[in-house]
């Protein structure tokens, strides 16, 4: 059974006269480094190339909401990656703390259950506050890993159950990888909007993955049927981060 998502809010460049979504909508540069100093002169590279930039908890531990103003002052919408997770009451407190922020999107994981994120939903609904997207299984994890911490069935069975508690708590969006976002897109329908990490572009071998499990290239995921990429060390470390993001938008643009 489909079950409706609320559809994300139009970007401001908007489908191609093919109704594509512009690449540019679709590319999210992670930020995942250790001060604001760094952050911004990374981003004052990746001008042009790229309109979303993460901020995960690495960069907001040291450097504060503040680092989200510089960002959105040089032109670009952020999403706000924290992975919440505690009791509703906490999680519904941190959302609203961050409400003002300037975030467009913000995370929290759907294995906090369905309270935490009604609450997490609730104090969301004020103007201004970012967009929810529930984090269900990581890219770092595998079937073992699932196993060994208590959850017997595969990814993707474990996915498509908390992509359905999250759409049925009102959360905006979902994270998953690109092995399950086909199934997830035919779950949630056409209009959900579907965050992918674990992307790797197709120049790079198998020793780029790093510490991913589950991961594919920037073609790969769009065609299966992701709204947005998450990309980060294949950019982010690049000799040439610009020129690396912008091979990645090409890839986008094919596929």
């Amino acid at each position: 059974m489909e079950i409706a998502v609320p559809p994300p809010k139009p970007s401001a460049a908007g489908p191609d006269r093919k109704g594509r979504r512009n690449p540019l909508d679709c590319l999210i540069v992670a930020l995942d480094l250790p001060s604001a100093d760094a952050a911004m002169d990374l981003a004052d590279q990746l001008q042009g190339t790229c309109r979303w930039l993460k901020v995960g908890m690495e960069l907001y531990y040291a450097a504060g909401s503040p680092v989200i103003e510089r960002l959105r002052e040089r032109g670009f919408q952020v999403f706000l990656d924290l992975k919440l997770h505690d009791i509703p009451n906490t999680v519904a407190g941190a959302v609203r703390s961050v409400a003002g922020a300037g975030a467009s999107l913000l995370t929290l994981h759907a294995a906090g259950g369905a309270a935490m994120m009604r609450a997490a939903a609730e104090a969301a609904s004020v103007p201004g506050a970012p967009r929810l997207l529930a984090v269900t299984v990581l890219t770092s994890m595998d079937g073992p890993q699932l196993a060994a911490v208590g959850v017997p069935d595969p990814p993707e069975t474990q996915v498509l159950r908390l992509a359905r508690l999250a759409a049925a708590a009102g959360i905006d969006g979902l994270i998953c990888s690109a092995e399950e976002v086909a199934a997830v897109r035919q779950a949630m329908g056409p209009d959900a909007l579907l965050v992918v990490p674990g992307i790797r572009p197709a120049t790079d071998g198998p020793a780029a993955t790093d510490d991913q499990r589950r991961i594919a290239t920037p073609g790969e995921a769009i065609a299966r049927g992701a709204s947005m990429l998450v990309v980060g060390r294949p950019i982010t470390q690049a000799a040439d981060p610009g020129a690396a993001a912008a091979a990645i938008l090409d890839q986008i643009r094919l596929s």
